[in-house]
């Protein structure tokens, strides 16, 4: 066991940070590499009381991976897929919470794994699967190098979630390691709650009686808080809990038919309402669209600096000249003819908002494809290299990243709400993300400690304006530590102390997550009783 507990010195100081650029404090860390060291770890820790941080490849944006003291728990050696099984028309996969998306994504798509350890009925269904047709898991996160338990923890999304929605409904089966050690083993659509009541049967034989937070969910993509609802299947709870509620051993994913033609389309625009419009207008009029993403005139802006200053940036392709804002749209279609029509759907409501055809970009082919994927994933990545420039003049100055959305009908209010904040403090930005769902990164670039200080400032009160229009302050990447206190704009005082009860049923110590999901004065307040 000791060996399992390692003392946390600085050969492992990258463990007490993720991508919010959040630094934390820890005493201990552990690697486990299967379910029974983690049952073995939890219950010495349980013993002394000690918080546990859970972690994984900490690519999460809300430093939900980031401790702040006790110990540090990485799964990142659990990175085996355990099995498959064959359903109606779909596959289904069994994997550790270790496993890299883009790995999991190579073997499904070169149907190649490593089945060391599987059952009979996993290796019948893997050649099964090597006989079909081609397959994928939709959830697509911007940052590929997730692993599978930090997407389960934090109900990810990405670009493709216009269509396929968040990775919840793509998640069929857990399994949860509790605070002792003990065993929850769920799977969809076998256990319900009783309006707000749960009970659950651990596999030792105990029980456990949830009583369910009251708040009504908002309208919108939400990754804020417990999910919750009348009647609730039990693995929806699990799922976008942020590592408060136990450790993840193993997720079986659904896999869905690959979509014979996947198409590309960036639109070109001059003004920020003119985007707004198409979006509109995509909405209401076409199917088949998997994402219809948003850049703005700050993002492109950061990219053709990093085209003409950086080797690694040299392929992003080159930005018309007078162009605003950029809306790329993805469509799923079975067929060639299909395809086309959407096309010429998209052209005509681009040029009817005020785009210009001839400044459109199309990727009908592999190549082209990932050079389009490349702009994307190129505006994030580029903003953290930007940060880091300015760190180094200002030590104070870390990354601020909105992660709010808000009902469809409300998009052009928010952006409105944005840009107004934006003007009145000065500050440097750029915004993209997933304009479909009406949910926007607004990514502030503080240029000193003024400006980081007026940035979280802007965000508290965007928080509470769009808790207002009936919102969230979460959409994506879970609250971790960084939005906690957000919480409270959301569903008040009361029901994020009715969430610490619920969280109390499964973890009577408060040793998981330090904090994440809850502000520090109500973690302070609970740990008294």
């Amino acid at each position: 066991m000791n060996e399992l507990i390692k003392k946390l010195t600085e050969d492992f100081s990258g463990y007490l940070k993720d991508e919010s650029r959040t630094v934390g404090w820890a005493d201990s860390i552990s690697f486990p590499k299967n379910e029974q060291e983690t049952r073995d770890i939890l219950a010495k820790l349980a013993k002394t009381k000690t918080k546990i941080t859970i972690q994984g490849s900490r690519t999460g944006l809300a430093a939900g991976a980031v401790p702040f003291g006790g110990h540090v728990m990485n799964l990142g050696k659990m990175n085996h897929v355990l099995g498959m099984r064959r359903g109606k028309n779909l596959f289904y996969v069994t994997v550790q919470p270790g496993v890299v998306l883009s790995q999991l994504k190579k073997d499904i798509e070169e149907k190649r794994f490593r089945m060391e350890g599987w059952n009979a009925d996993s290796i019948a269904a893997a050649n099964d699967f090597a006989d079909c047709g081609e397959y994928f898991f939709p959830t697509d996160p911007t940052e590929s190098s997730a692993c599978i338990g930090g997407i389960v923890a934090c109900n990810a999304s990405g670009a493709r979630s216009y269509l396929y929605k968040s990775a919840r409904g793509h998640i069929s089966a857990l399994r949860l390691a509790l605070w002792d050690g003990s065993m929850l083993a769920l799977r969809r659509g076998e256990i319900f709650a009783a309006g707000r009541e749960l009970a659950l049967t651990k596999e030792d034989g105990g029980t456990l009686t949830i009583k369910l937070p009251l708040f009504k969910m908002p309208d919108a993509k939400n990754a804020s808080g417990y999910y919750v609802h009348d009647d609730m299947d039990a693995v929806d709870l699990i799922i976008g809990s942020d590592g408060t509620l136990g450790v993840l051993t193993e997720i079986e994913l659904k896999l869905l038919p690959l979509p014979a033609v996947i198409w590309g389309v960036s639109s070109f625009f001059t003004s920020e309402a003119d985007a707004v419009s198409f979006v509109e207008a995509l909405r209401t009029k076409l199917d088949k669209v998997a994402a219809i993403e948003y850049f703005d005139s700050g993002a492109i802006n950061i990219l053709r600096g990093q085209k003409q200053s950086s080797a690694a940036f040299a392929q992003l392709p080159e930005v018309p000249q007078g162009v605003g804002c950029c809306v790329y749209t993805e469509i799923h279609c079975e067929d060639e003819e299909t395809a086309l029509k959407r096309l010429c759907s998209i052209g005509r409501e681009a040029s009817l908002a005020g785009g210009d055809e001839k400044n459109t970009w199309v990727a009908r082919n592999a190549r082209d494809q990932e050079s389009l994927q490349f702009f994307r994933h190129a505006v994030p990545e580029s903003v953290n290299m930007f940060i880091d420039e300015r760190k180094k003049k200002d030590p104070v100055i870390t990354k601020l990243g909105a992660d709010m959305s808000v009902p469809l009908e409300r998009l052009s209010e928010v952006m409105e709400e944005y840009r107004s904040g934006l003007a009145e403090y000065n500050l440097d930005s750029a915004v993209w993300g997933h304009i479909g769902d009406s949910h926007l990164h607004v990514n502030i670039l503080p240029r000193d400690g003024e400006d980081f200080k007026k940035g979280k400032e802007l965000f508290s009160k965007w928080a509470h304006t769009v808790s207002q229009m009936g919102g969230s302050v979460s959409a994506e990447h879970g609250v971790g530590k960084i939005k906690a206190s957000f919480l409270e704009f959301m569903y008040g005082h009361k029901h994020v102390m009715e969430m610490a009860e619920t969280k109390r049923c499964f973890d009577p110590y408060f040793i998981f997550g330090c904090g994440n999901l809850f502000p520090a004065d109500i973690l302070a307040e609970e740990e008294k009783r």
